[in-house]
């Protein structure tokens, strides 16, 4: 075994679990860059307005796209897209009137779109989904 072998596998061995912050976190820049690659123009991550918190922002032609961004490292409380409730659904839709509002965009076409992403106790991403329109 090469030196440079041994060293990676010595690292990953020492790489502790990110907490759950910390995994909310990486999932929204890693859905910030998925949604880049595909043509999506981002205005606004982790946009605190009064009647709630919207995780992403971004705009692909004519279209505001609000993202909710939903991360799990594991199945034992469910699915990442059963993590959106109602209650969430509608806050998010209230602070994006007011986001709207606020920019003079109110007659622009929106959507509210879901990413999820199911990632390892260390961070590392398994698999990432995006469902347009999802609420």
């Amino acid at each position: 075994m090469k030196v440079w072998q041994w060293f990676l596998q010595w690292w990953q061995g020492r790489q502790q679990p990110l907490s759950a912050p910390e995994r909310g976190r990486k999932a929204e820049r890693e859905a910030s860059l998925f949604l880049r690659r595909r043509g999506y123009r981002i205005i606004a991550q982790n946009l605190r307005l009064p009647a709630g918190e919207i995780d992403l922002v971004a705009v692909k032609g004519e279209w505001v796209v609000f993202v909710e961004v939903k991360a799990r490292s594991s199945d034992e409380f469910g699915m990442p897209v059963e993590a959106l409730t109602l209650t969430q659904q509608k806050r998010i839709r209230r602070a994006a009137e007011q986001f709207l509002a606020k920019r003079g965009w109110s007659e622009r076409p929106r959507r509210f779109d879901l990413i999820t992403v199911d990632m390892d106790e260390r961070g590392r991403i398994l698999h990432m989904e995006h469902l347009v329109d999802a609420f």
